[in-house]
């Protein structure tokens, strides 16, 4: 069986990684090996905080809402609980997103869930 010479194959494997670590520190843009090992690194990464950014965003639009619900005298809780029961279905992003936006239509919502959490 006849050999295989790999060159071409290799180099353009090579070149591949080497242009995604681009920008990276060191060795670790410029060498094959350490650029593999980084990459594979900011790839696993990526993905993990692919999955962590939906909590932060998630905790960053209930700090807001209870921040604008809390200048109305009423907890962020309360709040949730009153407009559940009232049964207004709005979701945290959109709350916030009102809450920065329109607070005269977070007025009307902590008045109609106060109204729905004495009850």
């Amino acid at each position: 069986m006849a050999r295989v010479k790999r060159g071409v194959t290799a180099r353009a494997r090579h070149k591949k990684v080497l242009k995604l670590a681009k920008g990276f520190r060191g060795r670790s843009s410029t060498c094959f090996r350490p650029a593999l090992e980084r990459l594979e690194k900011s790839w696993q990464y990526s993905y993990r905080d692919r999955r962590t950014k939906k909590r932060d965003f998630r905790a960053l639009w209930i700090q807001r809402i209870n921040a604008a619900v809390r200048n109305l005298g009423m907890k962020y809780s309360s709040f949730i609980c009153g407009l559940n029961k009232a049964g207004i279905a709005v979701d945290r992003k959109t709350l916030a997103k009102m809450a920065v936006e329109e607070p005269k239509i977070i007025e009307t919502l902590v008045s109609k869930a106060k109204a729905n959490f004495q009850a």
